[in-house]
């Protein structure tokens, strides 16, 4: 059993303190941007119908007087009312910033202004003042270095939304928007005007496992306004007490401005112990390069699926990869080449065979990616957020992988081919992709360990319900596997990526199917500053061994939840489930309820990665 929680050090002193009404939030709309020959500001909001919404603050106002004389009806207006917040009828829109940008194309990049605020307003309750003096602002060259166009650059239209979605990215800034304005003085420059707004990066984390085991954590994602993320775990057992070890993780996203990322992760943990070292950049622009090192030394726990149970392994790993990529102005896409060698060894483990465990099988690979790609991100909101300003990527990515692997038995050839594209159309975003990949014995020929995994996924646009926003979500997978040996990775089961949602039963085999259905109601609701969204779901599974899907074992989940969301906080997301699951024969193994934080909001990229061989889980 594993229940992990995570808190933000000021969420429950904020719900303590009953603040009567929250204030007018700032609210992201992904609605038309104003342009003018001078000036573009995407992100500004437009208010419809000022008349009706000063009608109803003079109604909200004359409710307060009238109840705030006695003590029960001002209890009970706290209780019912908050005050209304800027209208968002224009939300739901998809923006082509880029498009919008067009005629900036070009001019010489000028000045650039940064204009950094606190978490919460210099005007706030004064919880929300303590919270901005303990705060550390982002410092001013942090913003900088991560900023894709330089003063005495050529304008490029698609590198300034890169800015704005990698900016928006970092854990520590909550929102973004850059105007540009022609200078005054000389029309062939223009000057950059950023508005930053930061997160609030202090945060507890947390989670109790089996075993009396127990996590503890304090983390901060913005050290000293560097960016730098550092957490300190500490583990005990919470039936006597004693101590489990500490684990230490830093991570520099941006180092000295080049775009690396240093990650360092190091402790223990009970029985586990872990070492993580790396370095690397991942392509952000059309024609750029990646390169990357990682090493870690891990012993810990790893599930045996055909046992269903876990034993101890020990590993060390050592990856090392780069690529180039090219963009071909006719072709409007880029074309790229990357490489990878790995070095695996694995020194404690379970009984290992020439057919038996090859994931834990001591092993080197080498492997070269080709391929094809196409990037551009859209501006919309209310898809995994709440209100808060998103970056969609449409496009497409194709791509042949190749190379040879030497193993602890045998040797093998590997090719895999995968082909995803997506992107927004009048029904909504709908994207697909296809991914295969084998081991070939170079002494047969034969096809070994083969998978091959599909994805379809879409969601509506966004309906309009009163005050209420409504969009549907639906996310098909397929994945089948063949010639596949047995133990560890040999079969799959119902993952939290790729399952139902309240699902616990046991079952494995090498043919899966999963639909899931989702329905989300963004309501217009925002007491003491969180969003609400209420959700309703239901998962169809097949499972099993049989070529045919459908003669697998089904399975599936249903139920209903609700998340609350505060962008401005580390926790920003709460989720409360309801549900059960149902097999051929009734109920099964399930989780009836469950509180959660998914803190990661799902997006779809189609750059290149690092060579990979097909997932097969």
């Amino acid at each position: 059993m594993v229940f992990r929680f995570r808190i933000s050090i000021l969420i429950l002193t904020m719900c303590l303190t009953a603040i009567a009404a929250s204030t007018p939030a700032a609210n992201p709309v992904a609605g038309p941007g104003i342009q003018t020959p001078d000036r573009f500001t995407p992100d500004s909001a437009r208010i419809r119908n000022p008349e009706a919404r000063a009608r109803n603050e003079r109604l909200y106002d004359s409710i307060q007087s009238k109840t705030s004389r006695r003590a029960v009806p001002r209890m009970l207006y706290k209780m019912l009312f908050v005050r209304p917040v800027l209208d968002t009828t224009s939300n739901g829109q998809v923006l082509d910033e880029t498009s919008q940008l067009k005629p900036f194309e070009g001019k010489t990049v000028g000045n650039i202004e940064i204009d950094r605020k606190q978490v919460f307003d210099s005007g706030g309750k004064w919880i929300e003042r303590a919270a901005n003096k303990t705060h550390r602002l982002t410092r001013d060259r942090v913003i900088r270095r991560d900023l894709l166009l330089k003063p005495g650059d050529s304008f490029d239209p698609q590198l300034l939304v890169r800015t704005k979605q990698l900016l928006r990215s970092r854990d520590y800034i909550a929102d973004i928007d850059i105007e540009v304005l022609i200078d005054t003085l000389d029309t062939t420059c223009v000057n950059l005007r950023i508005s930053t707004r930061d997160s609030w990066t202090i945060s507890a984390d947390g989670a109790v496992y089996s075993e009396g085991r127990t996590m503890v954590a304090l983390s901060d994602a913005n050290i000293l306004g560097t960016g730098n993320k550092l957490k300190v775990m500490t583990n005990f057992n919470r039936k006597d007490f004693s101590f489990g070890g500490n684990m230490v993780e830093y991570e520099i996203p941006n180092v000295l401005g080049t775009f690396y990322t240093a990650e360092f992760a190091a402790g223990r943990s009970f029985y586990s112990s872990t070492l993580d070292l790396g370095i690397r950049k991942e392509f952000l622009k059309p024609t750029d390069y990646e390169i990357g090192i990682t090493y870690n030394d891990i012993k810990d726990k790893r599930y045996m699926i055909e046992r269903d149970s876990s034993l101890l392994v020990k590993e060390r790993n050592l990856d090392i990869w780069g690529g180039y990529s090219r963009f071909l102005r006719g072709l409007g896409s880029s074309v790229y080449l990357t490489g990878r060698y790995n070095y695996n060894r694995v020194s404690r483990r379970p009984e290992v065979g020439p057919r038996l465990n090859p994931a834990l099988h001591d092993q080197d690979a080498l492997l070269v990616g080709l391929g094809m790609y196409r990037e551009k991100f859209y501006t919309a909101n209310m898809i995994y957020g709440f209100g808060r300003r998103e970056y969609l990527a449409a496009g497409y990515k194709a791509e042949i992988i190749s190379g040879y692997t030497w193993g602890e038995f045998s040797d093998a050839a590997y090719l895999g081919l995968s082909y995803e594209t997506g992107g927004f159309c009048p029904l909504g975003y709908i994207m697909g992709g296809a991914t295969l990949g084998s081991y070939i014995d170079p002494d047969n020929g034969m096809w070994q360990r083969s998978a091959i995994d599909i994805d379809l996924r879409w969601f509506s646009n966004l309906f309009l319900v009163r005050r209420s926003r409504i969009r549907q979500f639906l996310a098909l997978n397929y994945t089948q596997g063949w010639n596949r040996w047995q133990g560890s990775d040999e079969s799959i089961r119902f993952t939290k990526t790729n399952g139902l949602q309240t699902l616990k039963e046991y079952a494995i085999g090498t043919n899966r199917m999963i639909l899931n259905t989702e329905t989300v109601v963004f309501t217009p609701y925002q007491p003491l500053g969180f969003r609400i969204a209420v959700f309703g779901f239901a998962d169809f599974g097949l499972l099993g061994y049989s070529p045919n899907i459908f003669k697998n074992e089904f399975f599936t989940s249903f139920g209903l939840g609700i998340r609350l969301r505060n962008e401005r906080l580390v926790f920003n997301t709460l989720q409360i489930r309801l549900g059960i699951a149902l097999g051929k024969r009734g109920l099964v193994d399930c989780e009836y309820f469950r509180i959660s934080n998914p803190t990661s909001l799902e997006q779809y990229r189609y750059r290149p990665t690092r060579p990979e061989i097909v997932d097969f889980e």
